[in-house]
Parts: C-alpha cells; sequence; structure tokens
C-alpha cells in the first residue's frame, strides 16, 4: 500500500485548439506555467485539432478580406488585437497581427502536428506554428512555409512536402474536429483533464494548476 501511496500523480490532457486562435496561443503558454507550478503531477499533453474558421479555403484569404467578414471591418478587430496584445505580452509572447497578410486554413497545420508525434515533439511544432503566425506574419497555407516549419523542428522535409502533396490523414483531422462540435465544443482553447475536468478558455495558469491538482487528487483516491 505505500508503494501505491508514493506514486506519482499523473494525469492526460486533451487540449483542443487551432494554431491561429490567438487565445489558444496565449492559453499554451498558460498551460505550460501551470504545469510548471504543479511539480508533483506527470501532465501528458495530447494536441488536438479544431478550425476557428473552417469556411476558409484551403488557399487561404487575404487578411483584410477575412477582417471584414468576420468583424466588420479591421479597425473593431483592432480593439480586440489590443486586448489580445496585451495579454500576450504578459506571457512574453509576440503578437504582431499587423504583420498578417494572409488569413490561413489550419487543415495542413494540424496534419503537421499529428506527424510530429512520431518525429519530434507536438509542442513544439505547434509552438512554432503559432510564432510564425502571430509573431512573423508568415502563411501557413504555403507549403514551403510549412516545410520550413517541420525541418526547423527535426522533421525531415523531404517526406513532409510529399505527405502534404497528398490526402493523407485529411479524413482523420476533418473526424476529429468534427468530434469535438459534435461534443458541444464550441469554444477554445478547450482543455480536459483526466477526461473528467473541462477548462474553456485562456484561463490563468493559477486556475489551470488547480485543474490539474483537482483531478490528480481524484485519480490518487482512484487508485486507492
Amino acid at each position: 500500500m505505500a508503494d501505491d501511496v508514493s506514486e506519482p500523480a499523473s494525469i492526460h490532457v486533451e487540449v483542443i485548439s487551432d494554431v491561429v486562435c490567438p487565445w489558444c496561443y496565449i492559453g499554451k503558454r498558460r498551460l505550460e506555467e501551470a504545469v510548471a507550478l504543479t511539480p508533483d503531477v506527470a501532465v501528458d499533453v495530447n494536441w488536438r485539432p479544431y478550425f476557428l474558421n473552417s469556411w476558409i479555403p484551403r488557399e487561404g484569404i487575404d487578411r483584410q478580406t477575412y477582417l471584414e467578414t468576420k468583424f466588420g471591418s479591421a479597425e473593431r478587430y483592432s480593439v480586440i488585437a489590443e486586448r489580445v496584445a496585451a495579454a500576450a505580452g504578459m506571457e512574453g509572447l509576440a503578437y504582431h497581427p499587423d504583420k498578417i497578410s494572409r488569413q490561413p486554413n489550419t487543415l495542413d497545420c494540424h496534419r503537421l502536428i499529428l506527424w510530429s508525434r512520431s518525429a519530434t515533439d507536438p509542442a513544439r511544432m505547434k509552438q512554432r506554428l503559432m510564432e510564425l503566425y502571430f509573431a512573423e506574419g508568415a502563411d501557413l497555407s504555403h507549403a514551403k512555409v510549412l516545410i520550413q516549419a517541420a525541418a526547423d523542428c527535426g522533421m525531415d522535409g523531404d517526406l513532409v512536402r510529399r505527405l502534404l502533396a497528398s490526402d493523407a490523414d485529411v479524413d482523420r483531422i476533418e473526424g476529429e474536429v468534427n468530434s469535438a462540435k459534435e461534443a458541444g465544443i464550441d469554444g477554445v482553447p478547450c482543455f480536459i483533464f483526466g477526461g473528467s475536468v473541462i477548462v474553456t478558455g485562456a484561463q490563468s495558469p493559477e486556475y489551470l494548476a488547480n485543474a490539474i491538482q483537482r483531478t490528480s487528487g481524484r485519480h490518487s483516491r482512484l487508485r486507492a
């Protein structure tokens, strides 16, 4: 029994998010901070896909057109951007929406994150894609950008080039996105701790750390 008590707590966290969602960008950093606040719990994270803008065509669209379509005008979005920039800055993240000229479809980004599971750290791949978009204004619908991002994260660029040119895992990604929506998830980021505790939004590191502790405590009791 003593061995069971001393066994480190561990939980699995599913994170449903999109790489072009600014609050997902911030939420990822806050989850990382929450994990650092709970060193006594081993946290395993699985990054699951979501389409913030499912209507965007595969080739992407002009950013100005996107802002006018979704927010009414670029000026109206600028008010939101100021709040996002302040929150991102508090987390040490660069957020430069003025550099973005194309609004991408993120299907291929999610395929890349999926493929990275067998070659590198998916969290690293996701972070690189978010930094390219939010900090550098890169066009994530461009295969060359994705291939270079993959190579930067230790993946085989030639293999990624061939996979992107195919329909590999398109149905899988779309299926996962549809499953999330059918489950009632209509806002991201969405964190599911241990399959039981659901937190929506880029909550504070302390709030997320509390969810980790509550979930791991629940699992500890079940083991006992």
